[in-house]
């Protein structure tokens, strides 16, 4: 299991304050000293309609370069694919959702005709030698369209496990997802791909992180988190709270699960980046502390 830092990216593209290249690579800076090693660092998309990630070039220009620190980049088409390309991302993460009406407000284009612009995305990016994966967005419920069902999710697993995707991640974009949903779509998708699959979750509704350890028990491989919990998707009414990166280090960490990460820099970053956006940090692990010792009791 890894954690997979969505902060820089997922967390700052819904807040209202938009920070500073600076600011966005000293955040990053911080996640790194934490120990977190796949960052989704920044997404290339139009800046008109996400203007918090219109420096993703500048961004990517100076973060540290660690052998081990991998840079994910999101993008929704070839134009952003190429723009990624270009500024060095380590690796791709394309977008589809599984709803045309979300798919629409989202990116512009329907669900048939972001999974035939798949393909060719995942020749090129292979042909760079980066990885890839697809997140599938509002798997687990759309806000337009409502209820969203398996078999709906499972055909772009399908269709993504046939275009050669390094892995797969199934999205709770709003939040409404419970772990019988976590069990019943990652059963289903183990049966339909042999690709690692990781799981994007939101605590909006307050199941976040049952969804979580849910998820750790039938064997995904990575979670996405952002540091403090900040961010959402500007796209779809009230879709906040990620799951906190600190907050699920402490779940993991407590339920057995080997993670080299360093709590104390894990809650600093978060102190930093919601400093900076001026506002309280959703996070509780960096109010609460870890797990008291006999001699603090």
């Amino acid at each position: 299991m890894e954690i997979v830092e969505v902060g820089p990216r997922d967390g700052l593209q819904n807040e209202k304050q938009t920070l500073s290249t600076r600011d966005k690579v000293a955040f990053i800076e911080f996640l790194v000293r934490a120990g977190l090693r796949r960052i989704e660092a920044v997404s290339f998309v139009r800046p008109d309609r996400v203007p918090q990630m219109a420096d993703a070039e500048g961004v990517m220009a100076a973060v540290p370069r660690l052998d081990d620190v991998s840079y994910i980049g999101l993008v929704m088409n070839d134009r952003g694919l190429t723009r990624a390309i270009e500024a060095g991302v380590d690796e791709v993460n394309v977008v589809v959702v599984a709803t045309n009406t979300f798919c629409m407000r989202n990116q512009g284009s329907t669900v048939e005709e972001s999974l035939e612009a798949l393909e060719p995305m995942v020749a090129r990016t292979r042909a760079g030698g980066l990885k890839i994966s697809v997140t599938i967005g509002a798997s687990f419920g759309c806000p337009f369209e409502g209820e969203v069902s398996t078999e709906q999710v499972m055909r772009i697993v399908r269709f993504a496990q046939h275009a050669g995707v390094d892995e797969i991640a199934l999205a709770d974009t709003i939040g409404v997802g419970t772990p019988q949903d976590v069990r019943r779509l990652v059963s289903a998708a183990k049966q339909e791909s042999d690709r690692p699959l990781r799981l994007h979750l939101h605590n909006t509704r307050n199941t976040g992180y049952v969804n979580a350890i849910t998820a750790f028990e039938v064997g995904v491989s990575a979670l996405d988190s952002a540091s403090g919990g900040i961010g959402g998707c500007p796209f779809a009414p009230n879709a906040t709270g990620n799951i906190a990166t600190e907050d699920l280090y402490y779940l993991l960490k407590r339920s057995g699960v080997e993670l080299d990460l360093d709590f104390a820099r894990l809650v600093e970053a978060s102190e930093f980046v919601t400093k900076r956006l001026g506002i309280a940090t959703p996070a509780l692990l960096g109010r609460a502390g870890w797990f008291p010792s006999a001699a603090n009791a």
